[in-house]
Parts: C-alpha cells; structure tokens; sequence
C-alpha cells in the first residue's frame, strides 16, 4: 500500500512537472512580432490598357476610274516605296495622251508658220500671240493627260506592308474607290489613358529625368523585347473620364506588332511619402485589407485599411495607418479581438530588408 501512495505521488509530481514545463514553453512562444510602417519615397509599375498603331497607315484608293487590270502585289506582302502595285486599264488614257500630243505639235506648227509670216510683217502681232497661247495651252492638256495616265497606277508611297483588298482583278473601280490599306510597322504609336493625378507626378518626373522608357505587355502576357519611349502627350483631358491620353513609340525591328493590335502599357509612376508595410502582416475579410494593431496596453485590435498599391512584399497604404502604429508581424491567425499579448518590436528597416524590396 505504501509502494503504491509512493508511485501515486511521484506520477502526480512528474504530471505537474510537465504541465508547468508546458506553460512556460507556450508563454515563451507567445511571444508576437511586431512592426512599425514606414515612410518612403519609392514607385511602382501600373498596367495601362493601349492600342498599338503603325507610324503611317494610309489608305490606297483609286485616283482614276475604269477596269482593274491587274494586281502586282498580294495582302500582308511587304512593299518598297515606288514599287508598282495596282493598274487599271490605261487604254482610255493612251489614247487621250496620243491626242494631246498631236494637238501640241499641231499648235507647235502653227507657231512656227505665224512666226515665219509675223517677220515678214504678213499678220500682225496679236496673230502671233494667239498661236502661242494655243500652243501654251495644248501642252498644258499634255500634261494633263500624262498625269492621268500615270494615276492608273498606283504605287507605294512609302516602305510598308499591303493590307486586306477590297478589290480584285477586273472589278470596275470608280475615282475613289478603297484598294487597300498601306502600313509601315518600322516604328509603333502605342496610345494609353492616364488619370489627372498620375499625369501631374509624370511631368514633375519628367522634368527631373527626361524622357522615360516604359515596355509593352503583349496579349500573349509576354512582354515585348524592345522598350519604347513616352514621347507625347494629347493636348487636352477627356471631362468624361479625367484621363489624358500619352503616346510612346516602340521600334519594331522584327515587324512582330501590327497595327491595330492590343496590349498593357507598363510605366513607372512615383510614390512620394508612401506608407509601407509588409504583406504578410495583412489580412482580407469580405474584400476588405485589415491589420492588428497593437495599442500601449498590448491589446490587440483589428483596423481596416486602404490599398494604395501593391509592390513585391509589401502594400503601399494611403489610409488606415500611421508611421507611429504598432502592427503583428506574424501569428496573425493565433491571435483574437482585444487580446493582450507580450511582442518584440522590430525595426521596420530590418523587417523591410528581410521582405526582398524593390523600392528605391
């Protein structure tokens, strides 16, 4: 009996043991990290919704009227400036042109025989003049002629790529009428909107930089090789939508953008003062940004905050915080509403360098 009040009281002594060695192993590993935002200057890529032009896109209409008689070139054909690609049936013309010239050489004639008989005082003077106008005239109508027999061909007017035709082969085309689409795709316009406030932080930039260089997020999400450059901006704001439109130019040495195509601008916009912290010492409820922030007492409490944009690791904060607020780093899972806890302040330098930033 004894025997066994000894073995009782030595398992009741090894149970405290282990129960109080517990309690301390968990009050020590309550111990919570904690962290102050910071203020900094620093800048972040937004995406712009763009729509990707050729320096030049023309149309190619027809300048004279009558048969097409034939196409030299095909769609998506790469072109060279003056190279012949359509003509329309020029027979009209030579004709017309046959006729000038023999009425210009018929008044060329006729100067001659006026000016023969001016010398010898046979017609007078204003005869003399007559014929010469005559003859001014007909070369005027030459020329004429020569001009019209050269419009029914119709050539590249720059280097450039041919684009769908809306004729074919022996279609009967009116002055005017579209042939097709030229576009040189040596050099790009990509046009995207940007709002009031971040156009107002690009121009102090600008001037303190030059003129920045932004890439271009294709549709495939894969971004193209070449970065372009801002090198306008549209003259007036849209009233409806606050935004004014910037144009960069990309070169396209590989002819892979096309007029018309779409894409994201990625540009560089500044933060000035900007509240950071970490990510991770975030949490969402309903599509809502909180962090808990401990107050003087250790108490924890929840605070919602306000997204001003988001960098690798860390969140740009424009309301909800200040530099002077506390807030749990991590357990933030194992905490509740009002609870006090024991922390460890970090410096947020440290923390901020242990989160791999990318601020400047």
């Amino acid at each position: 009996m004894k025997q066994i009040l000894m073995l009782m009281g030595l398992c009741t002594l090894l149970s405290y043991t282990s129960c109080q060695s517990k309690k301390e192993t968990e009050e020590k590993e309550a111990e919570y990290s904690v962290t102050n935002p910071v203020k900094k200057d620093t800048s972040i890529t937004k995406e712009y919704v763009s729509q990707i032009h050729s320096i030049q896109h023309i149309e190619l209409r027809a300048q004279e009227r009558g048969y097409l008689e034939k196409i030299y070139v095909d769609e998506g054909q790469s072109v060279k400036k003056g190279q012949l690609l359509f003509k329309i049936m020029p027979k009209l013309y030579e004709a017309d042109l046959q006729r000038a010239q023999a009425e210009a050489k018929f008044a060329e004639i006729e100067v001659q025989n006026t000016k023969s008989l001016a010398d010898r005082n046979v017609v007078a003077p204003n005869e003399l003049a007559m014929a010469k106008a005559k003859y001014d005239k007909a070369k005027a109508e030459l020329a004429l002629t020569k001009v019209h027999l050269q419009f029914t061909e119709i050539r590249a007017p720059f280097d450039g790529i041919i684009d769908r035709f809306h004729v074919r082969e022996g279609s009967l085309i009116d002055e005017g009428d579209l042939l097709t689409n030229l576009s040189d795709n040596s050099k790009m316009w990509v046009y995207y909107n940007v709002p009031e406030a971040e156009y107002l932080d690009f121009k102090g930039k600008l001037q303190s930089e030059g003129k920045p260089k932004v890439n271009l997020l294709m549709a495939n999400n894969q971004l193209f090789d070449y970065p372009g450059v801002v090198e306008t901006i549209e003259g007036e704001f849209n009233n409806e939508t606050g935004n004014i439109a910037f144009r960069a130019t990309f070169p396209n040495p590989k002819g892979l953008l096309r007029h018309g195509e779409t894409g994201n601008v990625e540009m560089t916009v500044p933060l000035k003062n900007a509240i950071l912290i970490p990510q991770k010492a975030t949490f969402e409820v309903l599509d809502k940004k909180y962090v808990y922030v401990v107050d003087k007492n250790g108490v924890v409490k929840s605070r919602e905050i306000t997204i001003a944009a988001e960098l690798p690791h860390i969140f740009a904060i424009s309301d909800g915080l200040s530099t002077g607020d506390k807030i749990l780093l991590e357990g933030l899972r194992l905490v509740q509403e009002n609870e006090k806890i024991k922390y460890k302040l970090q410096k947020p330098e440290y923390v901020l360098s242990h989160l791999e930033l990318y601020a400047e």
